[in-house]
């Protein structure tokens, strides 16, 4: 670990704590069947792309694969390669670390599902950063921040929340 990891650890405390239970709002737009079978042609899923498109033909509606919500990491149209951070996530993606030299991987999730998706429905989401705790390791130091998405239709409906850890250490090329 570099020497400056744990005043860069104390910086995404501190951001952290600064942003613990304030809610960022984003609107995703109206999700469309090409949407889901775009992502279940990433799963290799070509059984759910053939009954999506043959209920879009037939007029019936088109719910989204189970995890469609959870697993998309992101709305926008990039980044482009040259604008992602050197752990290879969007900034959009790394709450309380913008412009800090740290590395992050994805500890883990949990997924509630509410009222399926229903291609044609506009998709609201909130993110908040729920706590931040900093550990110790055989690697050295490191935080666990908590972050909570919630995705909800248009009208309100509840649509899936994802609990997720985010574990943060200092990059020792920083």
């Amino acid at each position: 670990m570099s020497e400056n990891a744990p005043d860069v650890l104390d910086e995404v405390l501190s951001r952290a704590r600064d942003l613990a239970g304030r809610w960022e709002a984003a609107d995703c737009g109206v999700v469309t069947v090409k949407d889901f079978c775009r992502y279940a042609a990433a799963l290799n899923d070509a059984a759910y792309i053939g009954r999506a498109r043959a209920d879009e033909s037939a007029g019936r509606p088109v719910t989204a694969p189970s995890m469609f919500l959870a697993g998309t990491l992101s709305w926008e149209d990039g980044p482009v390669e040259d604008e992602l951070r050197p752990d290879g996530l969007a900034a959009r993606e790394s709450p309380c670390t913008q412009g800090l030299p740290v590395r992050q991987v994805h500890g883990g999730e949990s997924v509630r599902v509410g009222t399926p998706l229903v291609a044609g429905t506009r998709v609201l989401a909130e993110r908040a950063v729920r706590s931040a705790t900093r550990k110790a390791g055989r690697s050295g130091d490191f935080v666990v921040l908590a972050v909570t998405t919630r995705f909800t239709g248009g009208d309100g409906t509840e649509l899936v929340s994802v609990d997720e850890t985010i574990i943060v250490k200092g990059d020792p090329a920083g």
